[in-house]
This record gives structure tokens, C-alpha cells and sequence, in this order.
């Protein structure tokens, strides 16, 4: 790069960097930090409320998990208490007798209570019409047998009611090895939706109780019409047994997006001792909706602040700088014209700039003074260099001038020049008998006669 380029380059680069363009950046330097650090307040009012929205969800969850398990605790203890009576009063011949006698059924999350005999059909219940079913075939009452311990069904349609339900399931081999009976009680799935009521606390909050295949077993009363349908989103089940199976616990936290893109976040808790879990999850996009909307509207004050900045520090630099400095060094070069009748201070000026067009004024008044002196000077030594001051008469540069003058006169006018050469006899003479001064004097008295003829 040649040095004339690069100096090129650097009066560009000092023109970029103009005192509009640091009134600018100082504009910028005072009001962004102050905008940034509101948008960086609501970031992370943003990251804290998605923190606590996520505790809060993890807490509901193992919370609605803790109370449908007791709901379940409650149901197990029944039907084992069920089966012992039942064991005892069997070997009376009393069993089925005794266990209805003895045991309320007016618990609402219990619709009936049942003994299934060895045959697999229905012997005694609290419920007579249902008596004499077949349901030796269904998986609870094979996989009792084969436990000989408690089982919770998945979500099954009643054969007897067709209504949606969880059957739990407990042999009374358990009690009795010599016993091929299992006692049996349909949970009603409505009782359990009801203790889902008001648990969501949040708009946009979905609260759903799902078994081990997908299938929603409770919902709160608002949605009880999704009882016994799949979950929309099938891959959501296998997030979080895949989270279950990486955290190795069973409850944890997820960030979900479904296949039409909606961004969850997810909790989830498993009720101990079955299949069952307890998803809660809320629409990032709702949760965040007002935090997301101050974001924005940071961002777009930001952006209107920073260009009203800009054009304001754009303009004030215009009329309270660069119009000022512009109309002086218009007047500085009306100075350099000689126009010195100008005047800074006759113009619109920021009071800062008053005293600097004052001295402009003077300047120019002391200009205007000094031209005029050296022109009265010029003209003296006009008068000097063309006169003899003794005679008072044009010396030799004044009659070379005149001369020259009138020879260029003839020329252009084709006329006659005349030279009259007059000597003054005996001066010599004159001035050494008298003197200098005495010849001075008759030297001006011949000039004053010369001209009073010429």
C-alpha cells in the first residue's frame, strides 16, 4: 500500500469518526448498557420462572402421584383384609357370607368387590347381578395366581359394566396355599380424576394419570372425556421411561416437543408399585407467554431508543455543532475574500459559540483597519517612488512611467508625441556658492513654476 493511499484511508476513516459520529457513540454508551440490562433482567426473570415452573410441576406431580397411590394402599389393604376373611370363613363354609357381612363397600373408589372361584368365575360379590361371569382368562387374575401377590391391571373395559377401569387383583393362595381364589375390586376412574380437581394451579397446566401401555386412566373433571384414550403424543411415554431409566428413580423432569412442534416441559412420577405415572405438563409457549412478551418488547424498545439515539444525537450535532462550525468558516473565508464587512455574530449561534464569533468579529475589524492602513502606506509609497520631494516634480521612475504611458497612447491613436526637455542653467554653481538647503529650495521654486505652466 502506498503511503498516499493509506493516507487516503485515514482521512476517510477521520471523516467516519466525525464529531456527529462520537456524539453518537457517547449517545450509544449512555443509554444501551441501561436497555441491555433490562432485556438481561428479563432473561433471567425468564430462566428463574422456568425454574420454578418446572419444581412446581416435579412437586404437583409426585404430589397427585403420592395421593392416587393411597387411593391404591387403601384398595390393597381391602382386598387382602377381603381375603383373609375370606380364607378364615371358607374353611366354615361361610366364606363368601361372612366377607359381604363384614366388609363396607361404601369406600367410592371401590365400585364392587369379588371372589373368584378356582374355575375362574365369579362366586360371591358385593355386587349379586355380576355373580357367575367368566373372567378366569384375564391377565390380573393369571398373573395373581402366579405372584400370589397384589396386582394393578392396566386400563381395561369392564366385561360386565363396559365401563373404563383398573381391577386390582390379590389371590388368597397368599393367605391360604390351599386356596385358588382371587379376590378382585374395580377402582372407579372417576373417583380418581376427582382428586386431579384445581391440582393444575396454572393456565395451560395438562394433569393426566396414564398405565404402563399409554392409556389415560385420569384426567381432571374438565377433560374426563380423554379417560381411556391413548395419549396424543405415543412418544412422550417413551421420553419419560427413557428419563426414568437414565435418572434410575421414579420421578423426574423433561423438555418435550411434540410432533406438531409445541415445546413442553414435562414431570412425571410413578405411583409405586404399578405401572401407573402421573404426567403433568404445561406449553412453554404459555407459560412464557408474558415474559416472552416483555422480551420482545425490550428488544423493540431497545431498537426504537437506540435509533431515536441516533437520529437525535444525529441532529443535534447538525444544528447545535456542525451548522455553527459550518457558517464560521464561511465567514472565515468571506475574511479570506476580504469581504471584512462580515459578521460571525449576526448569526444564529449556541451561546457557547458567542465568544468565538466575537473574536471573529474583532479579528475582522482589526483586518479591516490594517488594509486600509497599508493601503494609505501603499499610496504613499506610490507618491514617493514616482516624486522628487525636493522639486516636487515626477523624478526619473515617474517620467519613465508617464513616458511609457503617453508613447502607448500615441501608438493606439496614431498620433504625435512631443518631448520638451528644460535645463536649469547654472545650478551646479548656484548650489555649491549657497548650499544644499538653499539649492533645495530654489529647486522647489522652479518645480512650483513648472507646474503652474504645465
Amino acid at each position: 500500500m502506498s503511503i498516499a493511499s493509506f493516507g487516503r484511508n485515514t482521512s476517510k476513516l477521520k471523516a467516519l469518526f466525525g464529531i456527529r459520529a462520537r456524539l453518537v457513540l457517547l449517545a450509544l454508551i449512555l443509554v444501551v448498557p441501561l436497555m441491555l440490562d433490562r432485556v438481561r433482567l428479563l432473561e433471567d426473570s425468564r430462566s428463574r420462572q422456568m425454574m420454578q415452573a418446572a419444581n412446581e410441576l416435579s412437586e404437583l406431580a409426585k404430589h397427585t402421584a403420592d395421593a392416587q397411590r393411597e387411593i391404591i394402599s387403601t384398595v390393597q389393604a381391602v382386598v387382602k383384609s377381603s381375603a383373609y376373611i375370606y380364607a378364615a370363613a371358607s374353611q366354615q363354609g361361610r366364606g363368601c357370607a361372612v366377607m359381604r357381612a363384614s366388609l363396607r363397600v361404601d369406600l367410592p373408589w371401590i365400585r364392587n368387590l369379588s371372589i373368584i372361584g378356582p374355575e375362574g368365575k365369579i362366586d360371591c360379590s358385593t355386587k349379586q347381578s355380576i355373580v357367575g361371569f367368566d373372567l378366569g382368562d384375564r391377565d390380573y387374575v393369571l398373573k395373581a395366581r402366579e405372584l400370589h401377590d397384589f396386582v394393578l391391571s392396566d386400563f381395561i373395559p369392564s366385561r360386565i359394566t363396559s365401563l373404563p377401569t383398573l381391577i386390582a387383583a390379590y389371590p388368597v393362595s397368599a393367605v391360604d396355599g390351599n386356596q385358588e381364589s382371587v379376590v378382585i375390586a374395580a377402582i372407579d376412574l372417576k373417583w380418581m380424576s376427582q382428586l386431579l380437581v384445581n391440582r393444575g394451579g396454572r393456565s395451560g397446566v395438562s394433569v393426566v394419570l396414564v398405565d404402563g401401555a399409554g392409556t389415560i386412566l385420569a384426567s381432571p373433571p374438565e377433560s374426563m372425556n380423554l379417560i381411556g384414550q391413548k395419549l396424543k403424543d405415543t412418544s412422550l411415554l417413551e421420553a419419560v421411561t427413557l428419563r426414568e431409566i437414565n435418572l434410575d428413580r421414579e420421578y423426574g423432569s423433561i423438555s418435550f416437543e411434540s410432533a406438531d412442534g409445541e415445546k413442553k416441559a414435562v414431570s412425571f412420577a410413578r405411583v409405586t408399585g404399578t405401572k401407573a405415572r402421573m404426567i403433568v405438563s404445561i406449553n412453554q409457549s404459555l407459560m412464557l407467554g408474558d415474559i416472552n412478551r416483555d422480551i420482545r418488547t425490550a428488544y423493540i424498545q431497545l431498537a426504537i431508543v437506540v435509533l431515536a439515539t441516533l437520529l437525535g444525537a444525529w441532529f443535534a450535532g447538525e444544528r447545535l455543532i456542525i451548522r455553527p462550525l459550518r457558517a464560521m468558516t464561511d465567514t472565515a473565508n468571506r475574511f479570506g475574500r476580504g469581504e471584512f464587512s462580515a459578521r460571525a455574530s449576526n448569526a444564529s449561534l449556541p451561546i457557547e459559540f458567542i465568544p468565538l464569533a466575537r473574536a471573529f468579529d474583532t479579528m475582522a475589524s482589526q483586518l479591516s483597519e490594517r488594509e486600509r492602513e497599508m493601503a494609505a502606506a501603499n499610496d504613499r509609497l506610490t507618491v514617493i517612488a514616482s516624486l522628487d520631494l525636493v522639486s516636487g516634480l515626477a523624478n526619473r521612475r515617474g517620467f519613465q512611467s508617464r513616458l511609457e504611458f503617453e508613447w502607448m497612447k500615441a501608438l493606439q491613436s496614431d498620433s504625435r508625441l512631443s518631448l520638451l526637455m528644460i535645463d536649469v542653467d547654472h545650478f551646479k554653481l548656484f548650489n555649491d556658492t549657497y548650499g544644499h538647503p538653499e539649492g533645495d529650495a530654489c529647486l522647489s521654486r522652479v518645480g512650483e513654476a513648472l507646474s503652474t505652466i504645465a
